[in-house]
C-alpha cells in the first residue's frame, strides 16, 4: 500500500513538473509588475520593470510593458513638461494602463503620433478608481499644473464606489508569500484562466449555505431596480464629494466616459456644471469590429484605435492649434 501511495505521489509530482515546464516554455502565464505606494501615498508600479502581460487562456493577447521612472507604463522615462511643447495627460485604470498591447503602441502613443509637438503622459494603473485618480492629481499638483490638458477616465459603474481616498488592499497582492506563490507559473496560469475559481469561491459558498442568506438571483425585479437606483445615487454622491475635496480646473480637465453606463442625473450634472466630457459610446457603439476583447470588457486593438482617434480629434478642435 505504501509503495502505491509513493508511486501516485511521484506521478503527481512529475505531471505537475511537466505542466510547470510547459507553461514556462510557451510563456502562458501573465507576468505582473510589483506594486508599491510612494512617499506621497500614491499607489503605482515599482519603477524600471519590463516584462510581458499575457491574457486569455491561449495567449490571446500579449503585450510588452515598460514601467518608467515615475511608476507607470510608458515610453517616456521622465515626466518633465516643457514650456515650448504641449503635454497631455491620460489618467485611469487598466483600460488606460494598456497592458493588452505593447507599450510602444499604447493608447497614449497612438494619440501622440497624431498630434504635432505634443507629448502624451500616461498615468494608468490597474484598479484605480476616481478617488485614486484625484488623489494622484492632488499629490502631484505641481506636475499637473504644468501639464496643459488632462483626460480622466471614469467608468460610472465601477469607479465611484467610495467618497474618500485611502490606500487600497491591492498592495497585499505583493506580500512575500504572494510573491513566492507567483514563482509557480502553473498556479498563476490556472488562476488567470479561472481554473481555480471553484476552489477560491468555495469558502464564500459555504458561508452562504450555513447562514442561508438570500442570493441575489432570488430577488424580485422590483428589488433589483431599487438596489440599482440606490447604487446610482451613491455613486453620484461620491463623485460630488470627491470633487469637493479635490477640485479640478474645468478648462484643463476632460472626463473620458461611456454615457451608456452613466445615469441621466450624472450626465445632466456634468452639463449643468460645465464639466467637459468625451463620450466613448459615441464611437464604440457604432464600431463594425468588436471594440472589446472576447474574454473581458477591456478594449480591443480596434477599440483603442477608435478611442485614440476620438481623443486626437477632440484635442485638435479644442486644445491644439
Amino acid at each position: 500500500m505504501f509503495k502505491i501511495i509513493k508511486k501516485v505521489l511521484l506521478y503527481i509530482f512529475l505531471i505537475f513538473l511537466a505542466l510547470e515546464l510547459l507553461v514556462r516554455v510557451f510563456h502562458l502565464q501573465n507576468e505582473r509588475p510589483n506594486r508599491y505606494a510612494d512617499d506621497k501615498g500614491v499607489e503605482k508600479w515599482v519603477p524600471n520593470q519590463e516584462e510581458y502581460s499575457v491574457t486569455g487562456n491561449r495567449r490571446q493577447n500579449v503585450g510588452k510593458y515598460h514601467i518608467n521612472n515615475f511608476g507607470f507604463n510608458s515610453v517616456h522615462e521622465n515626466y518633465s513638461p516643457k514650456k515650448d511643447a504641449t503635454e497631455i495627460a491620460i489618467i485611469g485604470d487598466s483600460f488606460i494602463e494598456g497592458f493588452h498591447e505593447d507599450y510602444t503602441n499604447s493608447l497614449g502613443q497612438q494619440v501622440e503620433r497624431n498630434l504635432v509637438n505634443t507629448t502624451v503622459l500616461e498615468f494608468g494603473y490597474a484598479g484605480y478608481d476616481f478617488a485614486d485618480e484625484l488623489h494622484l492629481i492632488d499629490a502631484y499638483d505641481d506636475l499637473f499644473d504644468k501639464i496643459d490638458y488632462s483626460f480622466i477616465f471614469i467608468r460610472f459603474t465601477d469607479d465611484l464606489e467610495r467618497g474618500n481616498y485611502e490606500i487600497s488592499s491591492r498592495l497585499s497582492l505583493d506580500t512575500p508569500i504572494s510573491k513566492a506563490v507567483k514563482q509557480i507559473k502553473l498556479l498563476v496560469y490556472l488562476k488567470d484562466i479561472g481554473a481555480l475559481d471553484p476552489l477560491l469561491q468555495l469558502p464564500g459558498k459555504i458561508i452562504n449555505f450555513v447562514s442561508r442568506t438570500k442570493l441575489k438571483n432570488e430577488k424580485t425585479d422590483e428589488e433589483l431596480k431599487k438596489e440599482a437606483l440606490v447604487k446610482e445615487r451613491l455613486r453620484f454622491k461620491n463623485f460630488k464629494t470627491l470633487l469637493e475635496k479635490y477640485p479640478i480646473d474645468k478648462n484643463k480637465f476632460v472626463f473620458l466616459l461611456d454615457s451608456s453606463l452613466c445615469s441621466d442625473e450624472f450626465l445632466n450634472y456634468l452639463k449643468n456644471n460645465s464639466y467637459k466630457y468625451l463620450d466613448l459610446n459615441s464611437i464604440l457603439s457604432d464600431s463594425v469590429k468588436p471594440s472589446t476583447l472576447i474574454y473581458d470588457q477591456h478594449w480591443s486593438k480596434s477599440g483603442r484605435k477608435l478611442i485614440a482617434e476620438l481623443i486626437v480629434n477632440y484635442s485638435k478642435k479644442h486644445f491644439i492649434d
